[in-house]
Parts: structure tokens; sequence; C-alpha cells
């Protein structure tokens, strides 16, 4: 039986990255792991902090009766307020479970979030370079990537971000700190957009929301933190996943964050909760998170990618690449020094 035309051209045009990543897993088996050197996916090279070990082989010597039963599809109360008493400390505002929803990973919350505010034809706007996938999640929901340049920083231009909004603009999506160039976003930036997207939801008609995907916020090098959205933009929803925070892509485990502030709050949050459902995701796995509730303030060692940053940035500056100085995550971005 042939496949749907539009999945056909989706694998067609499918990430050369994950492409890589797959023949790089078949290289290993045939030369060796300690042969071959992985630079496709961002796997993170750590293990998990030694506080999840100890929490998940408590939870395992210690069940819970019913702790692997279905729930609600928005997850666990404790463990969203455990989520919202962490993010209230981080952001300077108050949170509640009931601004959390429990995901699949990023990749699940930003699935059901595209689910939930989207229409057919409604417009995404995305900066340039960004996580390929992007497009694809947006697609999944009949939506339209608009893609918008960033400056030789890898800054988005508002400039240009101005003159690509229009009367079907429903979603600004940014990534701070960013994969793939590692920029972090300031607070005068935030509070730039910010104005841009409250003046021009005025003049459309309609809120636009701005998403911001946090998969990387608490991999942020030289002491510096993450600088939060929330008191920016009132129209903001944040994805988060810890993937990289506690080293777990494998075990798929994210949230969505929507700011208490948020126009039709209540629609909104039963929205992707009901998104989480219909899409098959039902509910992020029990296990994970009754784990992460008690790991809220636990991450890898921050120290640790920034050695390797600075190996990398340090050597291939001084090779002749141009590279911007990531502030945060775990990528780079070089040009290279020959002509393209």
């Amino acid at each position: 039986m042939p496949i749907s035309d539009r999945v056909k051209k989706n694998m067609s045009q499918g990430s050369w990255i994950r492409r890589m990543f797959e023949e790089g897993t078949l290289m290993k088996q045939k030369y060796g792991a300690e042969n071959v050197f992985d630079l496709t996916l961002g796997n993170p090279v750590m293990e998990p902090p030694k506080e999840f070990n100890m929490v998940l082989r408590d939870m395992v010597n210690n069940p819970v009766p019913g702790m692997h039963r279905y729930m609600e599809n928005a997850g666990f109360m404790e463990t969203r307020d455990a989520v919202a008493k962490q993010l209230s400390i981080e952001a300077g505002m108050k949170f509640t479970g009931k601004d959390i929803v429990m995901t699949c990973g990023a990749a699940g919350a930003l699935n059901t979030v595209f689910k939930t505010l989207l229409d057919p034809g409604d417009e995404v706007i995305v900066f340039a370079p960004f996580f390929a996938e992007f497009t694809n999640y947006i697609d999944n929901h009949d939506g339209v990537p608009v893609i918008v340049p960033t400056d030789e920083n890898f800054i988005p231009r508002l400039d240009m971000l101005e003159k690509a909004i229009t009367a079907k603009t429903r979603v600004v999506l940014t990534n701070s700190p960013n994969n793939p160039t590692g920029v972090m976003y300031s607070h005068e930036f935030w509070d730039k957009l910010g104005d841009l997207l409250e003046m021009k939801s005025k003049e459309i008609g309609r809120a636009i929301v701005h998403v911001n995907d946090e998969a990387y916020a608490a991999l942020v090098f030289d002491g510096e933190v993450h600088n939060q959205v929330w008191k920016h933009y009132d129209q903001t929803i944040t994805i988060t996943s810890h993937s990289k925070d506690l080293a777990l892509p494998g075990e798929r485990i994210g949230y969505v964050a929507v700011n208490p502030n948020i126009d039709d709050h209540d629609d909104i949050v039963n929205g992707v909760i009901h998104c989480n459902r219909i899409l098959g995701y039902v509910n992020a796995g029990a296990l994970m998170q009754k784990v992460v509730a008690k790991l809220q303030s636990v991450t890898v060692s921050i120290l640790e990618y920034q050695k390797k940053r600075d190996l990398l940035f340090n050597n291939l500056t001084q090779m002749g690449y141009s590279v911007v100085r990531p502030q945060g995550a775990f990528y780079l971005f070089p040009k290279s020094p020959l002509e393209d």
C-alpha cells in the first residue's frame, strides 16, 4: 500500500542530521564506537546526575500503589506543582500547577501547542538557522512556516519580523538558548520583541502568541543565567525538556508552561491537555514524572559543557573559522574560512 504523498515528501526532505546519526550508529557497530566521532544529534554525552539514580532507585524499591496507572492527561498534580514552584523562583513571578502540562518531551510539547493554537493556513514565524524539525511540527497541524533571517550574530532581525507579520500570523517561535548557534537572547531583545508583538497584535486584531523553546535553559555558561521571557510579553508559552539539563533524552519528559496572564488562559491550558490526549501522547510517562518532580533544581555539570565549548571555540577560531561564541546549549555554528 502506498504511503501518503505528504509523508513521502517529508521523508524525501527529511533531516540529514538524523540520517547521519543513523549512519553513524551503523558505523559504530562496524568499526567500534571508539573509532567514530559522532557530531550529529544533540545527544548529551554526560550521564544523568547521581541524584537521578538515587531517586529512581528509591521509586523502584518503594513502589506506590497505582503509580503506573492512568492519570490526568496533564500529568500528576504533584509534578506540575513542583515544576511551577521552581519556575516561580526562576521567573520571579507566581506560577501554579494549573499553568503546567507535562508532555512527552519538548517535541511532544510543541506539537500539542501547535495543535491547540493553529487553524489551517495560520502562519508560524521561525528564525533561521533553526532546529530542522520545527517546520515538520508546524506542517503536522496545517500551519505555514515563515522563515525570517537573523543578523551576523544570530539575533533575530526585528525589522524583518515586522515585515513578515500578516493577518494570518498566529505564533512567533523562538529558541533561546539556541540550537544550532548557542546564542542566548538578552532581556533587551525580549523587551523589543514584546513591544513589537503587542503593537502588531493590535494591528491585526488578534493576539500573536510567543512560544519559546527552552530545552537548553539550564545550560548557560560563564556564570550567567537564562534570560526569562515571562515579564516582557503576556501572550507567552514556553516549551521545556529534561533531555539536556538532566541528560534524559531517551525518557521523553518535558512540559508546557503557560503565562498566568495570557489571554484565554484556561482555554489554552485545557486545549493543550486535550491535544496531549488526542495526538496519542495521552500523558507523559508516569515513572519519569515522579522522578523529575524531585529534581527540579538539579542539573548536569555545566562546567563540563563549558570546557568543551572553550576547547572547540578556541581551536576553531585559531584555525580561521568564524564562530559566534556560544552563551549556552552545546552547539557551535562555524563559518568555514574556505569559499563555498
